[in-house]
């Protein structure tokens, strides 16, 4: 069939993207789902950093690519071999699509599965090569298995989370990777309980989703923190007891947390960042990496504060989460009123404004912008 998909062919792109415009709509050839494979009409799109790394050159990627990782559709063709999905269902699709045989997916651990490490990284579906062609047949790759930027995508069954019709697209979207990643780390790699002491640095879709997240586990104090005020408001409104800018950190940890928090995240992707919550957390806590910085980035801390302080450095790659189970007790929370996702989205836009939803991303000025197919009804 043909689909209208956001292509990317070249990268680093310059800023602003609103003059560079890196990401083309392009008309593409998107083959039938193959056995284990779905066909979902895409009805939203969250903007992700994740993107915006392939695009800037921080995470270098297979060109051309078709962008888009967190999403939210419907059904409309099923490849042999499913038979838990049907035609109509609505999915949340996930960047990581486990294979469920590994060693990691045997052991509960789906985001470290190693077929899929290897297709992403390739930018192929879970079961080889690409369905996505241009009009010269020439290959264009996925982007984690999902290629989301478009009217329609070709998805491994794996990725694709069943959800209640009930659930807006541009709210599911978001369970499908900012919430999944947040909350995951807070629930799962970190194990937050009531009256843990906790610091989040960096207040973007993620860093706000763990925020959320730590409020319901009941974590106090809760500091969030970023330069950008608005940011540092909204991460109040969703459960924080404290916010400042970064300059102020230090203060704040030393008059709310005992000069030490139990766990600190860092959700910026940055390591230098990652320093600062390293030297936020207490005797015997733990630092959670959760952004993605440049692969050439390099930390450093005091060897000897490992030891002589029992502190640790846990990475948190998609919340080490389980994606089909996750997702669904996420929306359960979000009902409940527990989880307000709705605060994170900052903008809908149609899927034609994609370099202007980048910008905005890249200058720090928004939080999740969903974008929306404007066929996506059809």
């Amino acid at each position: 069939m043909e689909a209208i998909g956001a292509v990317l062919r070249e990268a680093p792109a310059t800023r602003p993207y609103t003059a560079s415009r890196p990401l083309s709509l392009e008309s593409v050839s998107l083959d039938p789902p193959q056995p284990g494979e779905l066909l979902v009409r895409i009805g939203a799109a969250g903007v992700c950093h994740s993107d915006l790394s392939v695009i800037d050159g921080n995470r270098p990627r297979p060109l051309p690519m078709l962008l888009g990782h967190e999403a939210a559709g419907t059904v409309v063709d099923i490849g042999t071999g499913v038979h838990d999905v049907k035609v109509g269902d609505k999915v949340v699709l996930v960047y990581v699509p486990s294979c469920g045989v590994c060693q990691f997916c045997n052991a509960g651990s789906p985001a470290l599965c190693t077929a899929a490490a290897a297709a992403n990284g390739e930018g192929t579906l879970l079961r080889g090569g690409s369905r996505l062609r241009a009009p010269d047949e020439s290959s264009i790759r996925h982007h984690l298995g999902v290629s989301a930027f478009a009217s329609h995508a070709v998805v491994d069954r794996n990725s694709a989370v069943v959800v209640g019709n009930d659930v807006p697209d541009d709210i599911a979207a978001l369970f499908g990777c900012a919430m999944l990643t947040g909350f995951g780390a807070v629930t799962h790699t970190a194990s937050v309980g009531p009256g843990d002491s906790v610091a989040v640095f960096g207040l973007g879709g993620v860093g706000q989703a763990a925020v959320m997240s730590a409020a319901a586990a009941g974590a106090n104090p809760l500091i969030a923190i970023d330069p950008i005020p608005a940011k540092q408001t909204l991460a109040l409104e969703l459960g924080a007891t404290h916010a400042c800018a970064p300059e102020d950190a230090a203060a704040y940890l030393a008059r709310y947390a005992d000069g030490g928090v139990d766990w600190a995240f860092e959700v910026a992707g940055s390591a230098k960042v990652l320093e600062a919550a390293y030297a936020a957390t207490g005797r015997g806590g733990a630092t959670v990496a959760v952004g993605l910085p440049h692969p050439d980035a390099t930390f450093t801390m005091p060897a000897l504060s490992i030891v002589a302080t029992n502190r640790r450095i846990l990475g948190s790659y998609m919340g080490s989460a389980q994606p089909q189970r996750d997702i669904p007790a996420m929306i359960s929370l979000w009902r409940a009123g527990r989880l307000p996702v709705d605060r994170l989205k900052s903008a809908e836009l149609p899927l034609s404004m994609i370099n202007e939803a980048f910008e905005a991303l890249a200058d720090g000025t928004a939080l999740r912008q969903t974008l929306k197919p404007e066929w996506s009804g059809r």
